[in-house]
């Protein structure tokens, strides 16, 4: 499907082949000819003020504490696809406060429907009551039966199917998860004069991506034991529409051993198994990753020293490689609740279909696929809770990585995207900041904003890549009654190009802000409705694909 005539067809596909064709896609590369690599730029560690003395959260009890039903008061845990998930800053969860002191029911079941022909539906039903043995199961969907532009053709519909089953004993808990996720939509980044011609098939735009994923886990659910350990496998399988399907099986351990008091021994251990098929492209692409570290606790000072080692494999691209980055991180404590610390590390992040895929649904058949290579990560700066329900982080991060991902529009169909990396070497600055207030059981604040500087070797620009991200979240409990959540996302400097005219577009900022409503009509009722966009700006998050405007969705909660 040739959306928009582009002369630079060559262009792309020199680049594909010369990447697949080297171990290690580093040469220089020729004038006018877009090179392929990518990196990850890492989320700032959350606020954690007092160190830890172990390596892993304990396990709570079997029976889901208010805490844990997040999903009972906010109904909709609405995707904002404006950012990419390694470079969007991860803000503090709402507050989850209940309506009532005991809850008295567990199961629900929600209905709404909004603006756009919207349905949503979620359910959820758990058994707690058995010995040693918790069983969940949940549903939810959420559709558009028409999309911001041209009707049914941008419509979209999202579905998710979960169940899980935990047994808890006083040694150990064990956890299988079965799921299953299946994502709707259209290619209707368009232009209206194709979808004018005779010819135009709107079945041709049509995207289905269905996932099927099934884990197991065992951890340690003793704190008196003095080795903590984790334990988790699981196979995941994404099929697309077309040809499209990928199969990943990934098994991660983690362990700590108490030495003394104060020095602890810790091991990470991953190992992937990946087999990515697309047309005639069959990509078996492997990871495996130790993390030795060992790590020194107290009151004013906390040092963790070690070692990464990673070996990956790519047999279409015939890469056997084995790098070791250091692991050094500390944090110091001169007064009170306020830390400074800093460090070193590297890592290989890998990177997958169903992870790119997360980040652009519009990819185009047969992007090529490379992990990035984070070669070094210099940062520093303070966290801490200043008093009176308050607190704050800082960080500033310099990095260096081969195989920077991008996306930008693919040739010579527009409506869909290549993963455009650079070859060389990129280094990225990120200055981190946020401030959250937090009053117990009753209102929550965070504000957050990041900013980043590109500094990349062979290509033009971070395509697709924000230079500044900002976050304001807030929830808010009046009477045990009314339960409010409002946030509002900034995104700015995103840019893409269209290489048929050969011009750079910078879209346009991206103000988006919301306001989730819960009013609870009695013990087992409540009424909800959900504003998004509320400023109604149709942005562009990538090139050509515009966003819903003023959406709204609202409905009926039954619990039992």
């Amino acid at each position: 499907m040739t959306v928009r005539p582009l002369h630079t067809l060559p262009l792309l596909f020199v680049s594909a082949a010369v990447l697949a064709q080297q171990p290690r896609p580093t040469r220089p590369v020729k004038e006018g000819e877009i090179d392929n690599q990518e990196i990850t730029v890492e989320k700032s560690r959350k606020i954690e003020l007092p160190p830890a003395n172990r390596l892993f959260n304990k396990i709570p009890s079997v029976k889901p504490s208010t805490e844990q039903r997040k999903l009972t008061y906010e109904f909709e845990d609405r995707k904002l696809t404006v950012g990419d998930p390694r470079i969007t800053p991860g803000v503090l969860a709402p507050a989850t406060t209940a309506p009532d002191e005991n809850p008295a029911y567990d199961n629900y079941v929600k209905l709404g429907a909004g603006n756009y022909s919207s349905f949503f539906g979620e359910g959820f039903v758990g058994l707690n009551n058995l010995s040693n043995l918790s069983l969940e199961a949940s549903a939810r969907h959420l559709s558009s039966g028409i999309g911001p532009v041209d009707g049914k053709n941008s419509a979209q519909a999202d579905t998710r199917l979960n169940v899980t089953g935990k047994y808890l004993t006083d040694a150990f808990k064990f956890q299988a998860d079965l799921g299953f996720d299946r994502n709707a939509y259209g290619f209707y980044g368009y232009s209206r004069e194709y979808a004018a011609r005779p010819d135009f098939n709107p079945d041709r735009i049509r995207q289905r991506l269905n996932t099927l994923n099934f884990r197991l886990g065992i951890e340690n659910a003793n704190a008196e034991n003095a080795i903590d350990y984790s334990l988790k496998t699981g196979i995941t399988s994404l099929r697309d529409r077309f040809n499209a399907a990928e199969t990943d099986w990934g098994t991660n351990f983690n362990a700590s051993l108490g030495i003394t008091d104060n020095v602890f021994a810790l091991v990470a251990a991953d190992a992937y198994v990946t087999q990515r098929s697309d047309g005639p492209i069959v990509d078996n692409r492997n990871l495996f990753r130790v993390k030795p570290t060992f790590k020194y606790s107290s009151s004013f000072l906390t040092v963790t020293a070690g070692i990464n080692a990673v070996n990956e494999t790519d047999k279409r691209q015939s890469i056997n490689s084995t790098r070791a980055f250091p692991v050094l991180d500390i944090d110091v404590v001169p007064t009170g609740n306020i830390h400074f610390f800093a460090g070193v590390d590297g890592d290989i992040n890998r990177n997958t279909l169903r992870s790119f895929l997360t980040e652009n649904r519009w990819l185009a058949p047969e992007v090529l696929l490379a992990n990035t290579v984070k070669s070094l990560d210099i940062y520093g700066g303070s966290k801490g809770n200043l008093g009176g329900g308050f607190s704050y982080e800082g960080k500033v991060s310099y990095a260096s990585y081969r195989n920077f991902s991008t996306f930008n529009n693919s040739i010579p169909d527009t409506t869909k995207f290549f993963i455009l990396y650079d070859g060389g070497v990129s280094r990225v600055l990120t200055i981190s900041a946020q401030l959250a207030y937090a009053q117990k059981d009753k209102f929550r604040s965070s504000l957050r904003g990041d900013f980043f500087r590109y500094g990349l070797e062979r290509l033009d620009e971070a395509w697709g890549r924000p230079r500044v991200a900002a976050t304001w979240t807030n929830s808010y409990v009046l009477n045990k009654k009314l339960f409010i959540t409002a946030d509002l996302y900034f995104y700015e400097g995103i840019k893409n190009k269209n290489f048929t005219s050969n011009l750079t577009y910078t879209l346009e900022p991206i103000y988006d802000a919301n306001v989730k409503i819960d009013y609870f009509l009695g013990k087992q009722v409540s009424a909800f409705v959900a504003l998004n966009n509320i400023f109604g700006q149709q942005y562009q998050r990538y090139l050509y694909y515009q966003v819903q405007g003023l959406n709204f969705l609202g409905g009926i909660s039954y619990s039992f």
